[in-house]
């Protein structure tokens, strides 16, 4: 039986828990932050959302290197 994902309770408990004991609330915040956009990000990608072409990178990359 494969093992249930982790709540985004019991999460945010382990990142709280990986963090130094001298962690200020700003550096709680900050990590709960990055974890997240993260685990969102990886999920997107699995699914194929939001991922472009190396055709649409690239000029996507020279449009802002024009508009410099």
């Amino acid at each position: 039986m494969p093992a249930s994902s982790p709540t985004p309770k019991q999460r945010a408990r382990r990142v709280v828990e990986e963090l130094p004991d001298d962690a200020t609330y700003e550096d709680v915040i900050a990590r709960l932050i990055v974890v997240h956009k993260v685990e969102r990000g990886l999920t997107q990608a699995r699914g194929g959302v939001g991922l472009q072409s190396q055709e649409e990178v690239e000029a996507e990359f020279a449009r802002r290197r024009a508009a410099r």
